[in-house]
């Protein structure tokens, strides 16, 4: 396809401001108390400094346009599906309300694979946000990129587990209006966020996509309710399977010593039927 050789190292950077606003209205999004007296949640730096390109530079999906401009971050891929397919996110300090927040990022590789649905390229991005000139946080993203199916395709039947198995579970049913709001908080124009008819005719989607980073920030908000806030030093999330607005997604979390193991299952059934996430967390 490409060597993509000369995008290596090409870097992006941003600044922003972690406003009162903005944290209320991420307390709002999530159900949580308006009570901004301490640090930003964790999770919330994935609304700050976000990529603000200009409308018209846009792609049909959403994304920016992949013309290989000058000014192009990612490199052209041309394979139709992007998805984010994990992290590895080290909170390095807490973000406080009101400070100034700039965030450095990096191409740091970029592989050619074959797998059993065709073609996929791998992207990987280091990112750093900063608060007031100190290293908050660092994340190791792993982007996707795959050839959209000519037709509807059922999800992978994923492994499952009781929740019994779990310490702790949470349970709630993402919706239109939750989605439309995480999209308005981190910038995001994906269409198989809110655009049913592109979702449905282009994509081959059965649904609108629950973002990625919306489950792991779920499972953020569960660690921060079982184990408290600012709980984690290291937190890696894997992407297995979309999970789709109107489906119930169960969350689940056990602790052994420092370490935290999660996963998310969404579908049907009491206990969901596939396994759509797993992750791991380094207690601080």
């Amino acid at each position: 396809m490409n060597s993509w050789s000369e995008w290596i190292g090409r870097e992006e950077r941003a600044s922003d401001t972690s406003d009162v606003g903005l944290a209320r209205r991420w307390l709002g999004t999530f159900d949580l108390p308006q009570d901004i007296s301490g640090p930003l949640p964790q999770s919330a730096h994935w609304c700050l400094a976000v990529p603000d390109l200009p409308s018209a530079r846009l792609g049909p999906d959403g994304h920016p346009a992949r013309d290989g401009g000058g000014n192009s971050f990612l490199p052209p891929i041309p394979l139709e599906r992007r998805m984010w397919a994990g992290s590895t996110v080290d909170f390095l300090a807490p973000i406080p309300v009101g400070a100034e927040i700039s965030r450095l990022s990096r191409v740091a590789k970029i592989e050619e694979k074959e797998g059993r649905s065709g073609a996929l390229v791998f992207a990987t991005v280091e990112h750093e946000w900063a608060a007031d000139g100190m290293p908050a946080v660092r994340e190791v993203q792993s982007l996707v990129y795959r050839e959209a199916p000519s037709g509807p395709s059922a999800p992978a039947q994923l492994p499952t587990a009781e929740v019994g198995e779990w310490d702790a579970v949470h349970e709630f049913t993402p919706d239109a209006p939750l989605l439309f709001r995480y999209s308005a908080l981190t910038f995001n124009t994906h269409r198989i966020h809110y655009d049913a008819d592109y979702v449905r005719d282009v994509e081959h989607y059965p649904g609108l996509v629950v973002h990625g980073p919306l489950t792991a920030t779920r499972l953020l908000l569960l660690a921060a309710r079982e184990l408290g806030g600012q709980a984690l030093a290291r937190f890696a999330f894997r992407a297995l399977s979309p999970a789709y607005a109107g489906e119930k997604v169960t969350l689940g979390l056990r602790r052994a010593g420092e370490n935290v193991e999660f996963a998310a299952f969404a579908g049907s059934g009491p206990h969901g039927s596939r396994r759509i996430m797993e992750a791991s967390g380094v207690l601080a």
